[in-house]
């Protein structure tokens, strides 16, 4: 049993406070948490900070919940400070095997009994990260999409030492806090959303590397193309409304055989210099005189747009307007 009910929790511990660990911070202070945050760099406090401050307009055009404010955040210089009255932690530390082994331990022994931990890894299936803590059925994964502000999916699966239990109340309490939940029955390496993501990323390399097409014919053929469908349907039933009224057996009917044509080359092509640098000024030509944060709060707009427009803004969702 977990000590808390997840629509009792008030005190929220973020431990990592870089770009997916701040955004999850915003996140949950613009749903009207408490937020302790720890993270081991020396600037990391007045980085955290400016990143709330960033997302504080597009979290307000989505609509804060009562009580929330940027006032709500403490940032503490231990991490047995930050856990001492946690009643959940999110951990977003770097992608280092080791380091989350490591880490992971460290949490299960700071955070009170019973306290569900999470892990944004975007990769490593929990049982390869739970491995060196004492109670590590209280570990589980809980996998967020940049920025996690705004991005509502988060994918939640447990090792094989995750107690069932932990799994379905971080799936409630993640709800509770405003996001959209794939509950998976399954590990699967770098999840669902990610195998589907790097698959076109791969593509899209191989395209570059091989003179096919170039950084900005790529990104115009998803902005300009199927991207528009993905924004509200997915790729499954995409393909069967090309089927016509036959659906997704006429499709299959009609286009299997192209499976068998070589359309994609799923292997990774060599990331050499050459690749880098093409992938590197391609995106610097595409970006022209938009600064980074340009094209951030573009695409917190473009975002905020598509939510609204598909009625999947928070107050929308709850019958608001």
């Amino acid at each position: 049993m977990m000590i808390t009910a997840p629509t009792d929790v008030r005190r929220i511990t973020c431990v990592g406070a870089g770009v997916i660990g701040g955004g999850w911070v915003a996140h949950f202070l613009a749903r009207g948490y408490d937020v302790t945050a720890w993270d081991p760099a020396e600037d990391a406090e007045e980085k955290l900070r400016r990143l709330v401050d960033a997302a504080w307009p597009a979290l307000t055009q989505l609509g804060l919940a009562e009580g929330a404010s940027r006032e709500r955040l403490t940032v503490v210089g231990t991490l047995e400070e930050a856990c001492a009255e946690a009643q959940f932690v999110q951990e977003s530390a770097p992608e280092k095997l080791e380091l989350k082994r490591s880490l992971l331990a460290q949490l299960d022994a700071a955070t009170p009994a019973g306290v569900v931990i999470a892990s944004s890894t975007s990769g490593y299936p929990m049982t390869d990260m739970q491995t060196e803590a004492v109670t590590p059925g209280r570990l589980l994964v809980g996998h967020p999409f940049n920025p996690p502000y705004l991005i509502p999916l988060v994918e939640v699966v447990g090792g094989e030492a995750t107690d069932e239990a932990a799994v379905a109340w971080a799936s409630e309490f993640y709800e509770v806090a405003g996001k959209s939940v794939i509950t998976m029955e399954r590990e699967l390496p770098g999840f669902i959303a990610n195998r589907l993501q790097e698959a076109l990323w791969r593509e899209a390399l191989h395209m570059v590397a091989n003179g096919e097409a170039t950084v900005k014919e790529i990104d115009d053929s998803i902005t300009e193309g199927p991207g528009l469908r993905w924004a509200f349907m997915g790729p499954c039933l995409t393909f069967a409304l090309a089927g016509g009224e036959g659906g997704m057996g006429h499709m299959l009917d009609h286009f299997g055989p192209s499976l068998k044509s070589p359309w994609t080359r799923l292997e990774a092509p060599e990331l050499d210099k050459a690749l880098r640098d093409a992938m590197v000024d391609g995106c610097d030509e595409a970006a022209g005189d938009r600064t980074i944060a340009d094209l951030v709060a573009e695409r917190d707009q473009g975002v905020i747009d598509v939510l609204r427009a598909t009625g999947r803004l928070p107050g929308q969702r709850e019958g608001g307007q």
